[in-house]
């Protein structure tokens, strides 16, 4: 990356705001309460990681660089070991965060919280399943890595910041006033970003941590497809 820019830091909070206010006032706007469009977070995500990309390309613009400088990304570094090592950090961390998580906030091994598979219109779980995991990788990898491990200059604080919040938007997706539930899914998800954003600390490679931050979410919006595809599969995967 051609220079540091201390104040793209700034936008590390953008998401947790955003995902707040859209479900806030998306209830509003429906006159429903939040918990009753919460099956909707997969479509605000890939809205919101629309939104975050252009952003990133904005703003990147400004500081006269592009997105690929923000993460730092260079041609050829990446090995198939690499990307097959990471997607396997991945899964068992983000298992493991989940499971622990779901045990310290609800007493149970494992749990998940159900709305995440929660069935939305055919169509839309249909283009969600490439929408979803390929907006994600480049929209939080480049706010959280470009943006926020890239950006501040003490070591400890460049892991620190970017994985809290890295973590803390996932207690808004979906929205949710229900402190068991926020804390859920900051405790699930913070083991996985620190992991992160160390790793892309040592090394300044965003590829396999974008590769193996997609599979993963391919596996979500896959579940979600199929709640939506098949009439009844939700409520027996919800009584399982």
């Amino acid at each position: 990356m051609k220079k540091q820019n201390r104040y793209l830091s700034f936008l590390l909070p953008f998401r947790c705001v955003a995902f707040l206010l859209i479900f806030v006032i998306g209830a509003f706007a429906v006159g429903k309460k939040i918990s009753e469009i919460s099956n909707w977070w997969s479509i605000v995500a890939g809205i919101v990681n629309i939104v975050t990309i252009l952003i990133l390309i904005v703003v990147t613009k400004m500081n006269g660089i592009n997105y690929w400088e923000l993460v730092n990304y260079q041609k050829e570094k990446t090995t198939p070991k690499q990307i097959i090592s990471m997607v396997i950090v991945i899964v068992l961390v983000g298992m493991i965060g989940m499971y622990f998580a779901g045990f310290v906030c609800y007493g149970v091994i494992p749990y998940a919280a159900p709305m995440m598979i929660a069935p939305i219109p055919s169509w839309l779980a249909v283009i969600n399943v490439i929408v979803l995991p390929v907006t994600t990788a480049f929209a939080e990898e480049g706010l959280y890595l470009g943006c926020g491990v890239n950006q501040i200059k003490n070591k400890y604080i460049a892991i620190a910041a970017p994985a809290f919040f890295f973590a803390l938007q996932h207690s808004f997706i979906p929205t949710l006033f229900n402190m068991q539930y926020i804390t859920y899914r900051f405790l699930s998800f913070l083991p996985l970003t620190i992991i992160l954003c160390w790793s892309y600390y040592k090394k300044r490679n965003p590829l396999p941590i974008m590769v193996g931050h997609a599979i993963i979410d391919i596996a979500t919006v896959v579940q979600i497809l199929a709640t939506s595809l098949v009439p009844g599969l939700y409520e027996t995967m919800c009584g399982m």
